[in-house]
């Protein structure tokens, strides 16, 4: 999961923009995993929608792309494993959230569903592996 998480955070520099997402919000959007992150800001949603599009992950109503989200997941190591788990927990949590006609808001509802259906399920990543992640990636670079 943590590798879903960093390459799918990769977007989100050009994103970033495109959302509106001020840079203290960006940072903010680094501790996604995290107990208290709050999910009540717009732009973070719109910053969401503009990383699955940047993936190809979206269809042109905005939700998710089954297959592209099924390949997406598999490109990354383990992704066999968690793509159809993910697959499904994303697609219950968006018919949970369909009525949502904002696209942002929905899919900022639909993440913090996601984030709460993985960490019930025992599949989310621990803060502490992706911060250590992302340390060794930067310094590579």
């Amino acid at each position: 999961m943590k590798d879903v998480t960093l390459g799918f955070g990769e977007a989100l520099k050009l994103c970033r923009e495109e959302s509106q997402l001020t840079e203290e919000k960006m940072e903010e959007f680094f501790h996604f995993w995290r107990d208290d992150f709050k999910f009540d800001d717009r732009a973070v949603g719109c910053a969401i929608k503009c990383m699955s599009s940047h993936f190809d992950l979206l269809t042109d109503s905005h939700r998710m792309h089954h297959r592209n989200m099924d390949n997406f997941i598999k490109s990354f190591p383990n992704g066999e494993v968690l793509s159809q788990q993910m697959v499904t927990l994303i697609h219950e949590c968006e018919q949970q959230h369909d009525s949502e006609e904002d696209h942002c808001w929905r899919i900022l509802r639909v993440a913090e569903c996601f984030k709460s259906s993985c960490k019930k399920h025992g599949i989310a990543p621990t803060m502490e592996l992706l911060m250590a992640e992302f340390v060794m990636e930067s310094e590579a670079n």
